[in-house]
């Protein structure tokens, strides 16, 4: 939009270098009076008026003789004594003609002695001069010439002298500034055109090359801002109707208007003085010189962009602006040709695309509505229409600008339903599925292959709002095919290089990636009607296999460089494949094998990707809803997506518990488990830490009720035994009687929150012999299991306070609800017993587990004592003989102990004793070799020729053998002994 009025405003200045419209306006008469030059509007400063330059009376005094210049010097002097309270006492008496000569010639005085700019000061004197001139010009003529120039000199660098006085003087400056709007009521032609260049000087200050004496000139925004304060814009829009018959007034006017409304608080003074309206009335007013439209639409440009834009449109909206506006463009269509023209050609269908959006706007009953859209389709479909005779577009670049302005109109009109039927009447369809085509060389149709690629993407962009408002048109021009065919062609390898140039053509630069999001979007707005005939159209052309290899192309792409462009494309995808396979089994089929592969990888995305913006999000939900949609129900797809593990995918996806995630995935393995095999798959899950499904989802559901707010105690068993799962917000809900035919909010609150669906899916898992279950996770699953009894329980109560609020029941009934009441009590007590007893014994086999963990303790203490003593028994027989000898004894008795009573006859006698041996513990056949530990020797390879050398007593373990109090650091090893 802005771009489009920057381009009228640069075509007004080189339309005024080019003998344009500034020529015109430069032929319009000059005031006699009127002296200053001729100020450019800021935006385009050829096309304001060009008056030729004029010689005010300093410069006339400068140019004078030098007798000439003395004597003004002598006048001067006289002149600087004057009172401006007795020039306003004199302006006052009543008129004579002697008396006028008098008040014109101190005027002359009054003018000459402020030539150099108006001290601050002397400002509201200065008005009220100006307004006792305008009061005589009623009846005297002679008066316009003076009030002029004091009009001029309001123009001039207001002078201070201290820096205070900009403040100071801030409330009266602004009044007078605002007087000047007022004296628009002079009946003076050369007056209102003075006042008008008058303030077109605010926004072109230029510092006098001569000062009054101890002044300086006022800051250059100074004169802007008090005219803001002062609300002059306003009067100055109100003073439009006074000049309405008056060619060269209405322009000055409006050009003061044009710098008036660059400020934000000037727009919202006009638009309180309905400038809009006002302005666009004026716009099919007859001007030779084409300034009346031009700067009446630069005005509605600033009102747009410096207030709010609802209110500007909404002024436009009567009937007769929008035949103004209407016959101003077509106008322009019809018979301009000038670079200027078209650009403001352009600006205007702007302003009427933002009243086509406003349904109040009466661009249907004016005819606009239809001539926009015969507009954009008549050199596509080739069919004559009277609206368009005789008219040509070329193929210059604004011509390329009112192609895609006139599509964005039909985007705009499609979202009325009112403009429905034009639409289809106009043949816009047919119109928009002539770019459904490949683009196979370059300069298509003369137009670069750069434009034509930026026209096509925006007729198929606008295609996706337009098809499904016309399906039967849609399908009688067999769009479907089209756009099949014009998929194959994006995924080919014709060697095509996007330009990417454009809005709609991001990320389409050296690719077909562009055309194949568009086209996909206007399958997705067509697919999500669910029209069986256009579902049905799609599916016999193959649109399943199509869209699978399309989808496989994208997830191949993703992997060299993923985008947002690619992840949309995906997304779509999906959604296409679940609309036309969702209740049809032989399209799930088709979509089982070949499909599930494509799926397995989008559900093992990396859950760091979701939060990456490019748009994963929404692509794993796509995912998800293609996996309900195109798996769930037909079991040859179930039994291959269990046989890729795909249940183990989504168990690791609801592991992360997110709640958006949540919820969809346990829909999924709910619907899974009518398939036999789910459930088994469901129970081997580990996830982290040997994580079970059952423990995961026991989870879930203490965490939903955590949220929702449901009272537990500290080892979540039930608080409230009468309502023991209602959140708070049920809770805080007052007793609302609704009609039988709407959901309570024990009703709505099942499909608010998942745990309707945990309990469904522990029931088809079984409520015994879940592995992996803490105390914790089966006191909660007392409560799980009780989901449907307390559902029940709570609508009853629900029901019981509803009756109660209306009616009083009988005793029979009161006794029935009475029971129904207890029962669900007692369901809750029940369950909470239960939950005790649970906790109850938890704690008691911990206590039976600390209590063999001690004695366990214990028993390793007392065997590390009999070792310690074993070991110490050891040593002192090793280095005490008597203790030997006694210890031998001992031996020997126990043997002896040990040996039978009764001898056998003739039976061998075998003696216990080995002659010769030196050991001090009992033989066998394994010899227990005990070394002597690392640290008395100071490691194994402390000594490296041990092999070679015979110990001694004092390298050996006897040295410190009392230093050894303990067994911990022997080692031991068993040798055979044959």
């Amino acid at each position: 939009m802005a771009t489009a009025r920057g381009r009228a405003a640069a075509a007004g200045g080189r339309a005024g270098g080019g003998g344009g419209r500034a020529g015109t306006m430069s032929s319009l008469p000059e005031p006699p009076a009127s002296r200053a030059p001729s100020r450019s509007p800021v935006r385009s400063p050829a096309l304001s008026p060009a008056y030729g330059p004029s010689r005010c009376g300093a410069e006339r005094r400068r140019n004078a003789s030098d007798a000439g210049a003395d004597l003004d010097a002598v006048q001067d002097t006289q002149l600087r004594s004057a009172d401006l309270n007795h020039v306003i006492k004199l302006l006052e008496e009543s008129n004579s003609k002697d008396l006028e000569k008098e008040q014109l010639k101190i005027l002359k005085k009054v003018v000459r002695r402020f030539e150099n700019g108006l001290p601050l000061k002397d400002i509201a004197q200065i008005i009220e001069i100006l307004n006792l001139c305008a009061e005589k010009l009623n009846e005297q003529e002679a008066f316009t010439e003076p009030l002029c120039e004091l009009i001029k000199l309001c123009g001039l660098p207001f002078q201070k002298k201290k820096l205070s006085d900009e403040v100071s003087y801030s409330m009266a400056v602004s009044k007078s500034i605002a007087q000047l709007g007022y004296l628009m009521r002079v009946p003076s032609s050369q007056v209102r055109i003075q006042i008008c260049k008058c303030i077109v000087s605010f926004y072109n200050m230029e510092v006098p090359r001569k000062l009054l004496s101890g002044y300086q000139p006022t800051s250059a925004n100074y004169k802007i801002q008090m005219a803001e304060l002062g609300g002059l814009a306003e009067t100055l829009v109100l003073s439009l109707a006074l000049v309405e018959n008056q060619l060269t007034e209405k322009l000055w006017v409006l050009k003061a208007l044009q710098h008036l409304s660059s400020s934000g608080v000037n727009c919202k003074l006009m638009m309180k003085a309905q400038a809009a309206s006002r302005l666009c009335l004026y716009l099919n007013g007859v001007d030779p010189s084409g300034q009346l439209v031009f700067r009446s639409s630069e005005i509605l440009w600033n009102l747009l962009e410096n207030t709010s834009k609802e209110e500007v449109v909404n002024q436009l909206s009567s009937l007769e602006c929008v035949h103004a506006l209407k016959e101003v463009f077509v106008d322009l269509l019809m018979h301009g040709y000038r670079h200027y023209d078209r650009q403001l050609r352009n600006d205007l269908l702007v302003i009427a695309t933002l009243l086509a959006e406003n349904p109040a706007a009466p661009m249907i009953e004016s005819g606009f509505t239809k001539l926009l859209i015969v507009l954009a389709t008549f050199t596509e479909v080739k069919i004559p229409n009277p609206l368009v005779k005789g008219l040509k577009l070329t193929y210059s670049y604004e011509d390329f600008e009112l192609k895609k302005l006139l599509f964005n109109v039909i985007g705009v009109l499609s979202k009325d339903p009112c403009a429905v039927q034009l639409l289809r009447e106009n043949d816009v369809m047919p119109a928009l599925l002539y770019y459904v085509k490949p683009n196979q060389k370059p300069g298509f149709h003369d137009w670069s292959a750069a434009q034509y690629e930026e026209l096509q993407l925006h007729a198929i962009a606008i295609l996706a709002s337009v098809a499904p408002l016309l399906v039967d048109k849609y399908l009688s021009c067999q769009a479907n095919t089209l756009l099949l065919v014009f998929l194959e062609w994006c995924v080919g390898q014709d060697p095509f290089f996007g330009q990417g140039n454009s809005f709609h053509g991001t990320g389409g630069r050296g690719n077909k990636l562009a055309q194949m999001r568009y086209s996909l979007r206007v399958l997705r707005a067509v697919v999500s009607l669910y029209d069986d005939a256009v579902n049905l159209n799609l599916c016999d052309q193959g649109a399943i296999s199509q869209l699978l290899d399309i989808l496989k192309y994208a997830a191949n792409k993703s992997k060299e460089k993923e985008d947002a462009i690619l992840l949309e494309i995906e997304a779509d995808i999906l959604f296409l494949l679940s609309a036309l396979c969702e209740n049809d089994l032989h399209r799930k089929e088709l979509f089982s094998y070949e499909g599930v592969d494509i799926l397995i990888p989008f559900i093992q995305m990396d859950p760091k990707k979701l939060y990456s913006g490019l748009g994963h999000n929404r692509l794993l939900f796509s995912a998800l809803d293609c996996l309900w949609s195109c798996v769930i129900g037909c079991y040859i797809a179930e039994d291959y997506f269990l046989e890729k593990q795909g249940i183990f995918l989504l168990l690791d996806l609801l592991a992360l518990k997110q709640k958006n995630l949540c919820n969809i995935i346990l829909g999924i393995l709910v619907e899974f488990c009518d398939n036999p095999k789910t459930a088994s798959h469901i129970s081997s899950w580990r996830g982290e830490k040997d994580q079970t499904a059952a423990n995961l989802l026991i989870q879930l559901w203490r965490q939903e009720e955590l949220d929702l707010g449901v009272k537990r105690d500290q080892y979540g068993r039930i608080v409230d035994m009468k309502r023991p799962i209602a959140s708070s917000f049920q809770k805080q809900q007052e007793v609302i009687p609704i009609p039988a035919n709407c959901p309570s909010f024990a009703i709505m609150e099942i499909s608010e929150n998942i745990r309707a669906k945990l309990y469904s899916l522990l029931c088809k898992l079984g409520f015994e012999n879940l592995p992996g279950l803490s105390a914790k996770d089966f006191v909660t699953l007392a409560i799980i299991r009780r989901y449907i009894d307390f559902k029940v329980g709570e609508v009853w109560s629900e029901l019981c306070a509803e009756l109660k609020e209306e009616f009083r029941p009988v005793a029979s009934d009161e006794e029935a609800l009475k029971v129904i009441s207890e029962v669900s009590e007692d369901t809750g007590r029940m369950v909470a017993a239960l939950q005790t007893e649970v906790l109850e014994s938890q704690h008691h086999q911990e206590i039976q587990e600390e209590e063999k963990t001690y004695t366990k303790i214990q028993a390793i203490h007392k065997q590390r004592k009999m070792v310690n003593k074993s070991w110490e028994n050891f040593l002192t027989r090793t280095s005490n003989y008597e203790a030997l000898k006694k210890a031998k004894r001992l031996q020997e008795n126990a043997i002896e102990a040990s040996r039978s009573k009764s001898k056998t006859q003739n039976g061998a006698v075998h003696s216990t004793d080995i002659k010769g041996l030196g050991t001090t513990i009992g033989s066998g056949r394994l010899v227990t070799v005990e070394s002597t530990p690392s640290q008395l020797i100071g490691g194994p390879l402390a000594v490296t020729d041990l092999a070679h050398r015979k110990p001694s007593v004092c390298e050996g373990a006897l040295k410190k053998i009392k230093r050894v109090k303990t067994l911990d650091s022997v080692k031991t090893a068993s040798v055979p002994v044959e």
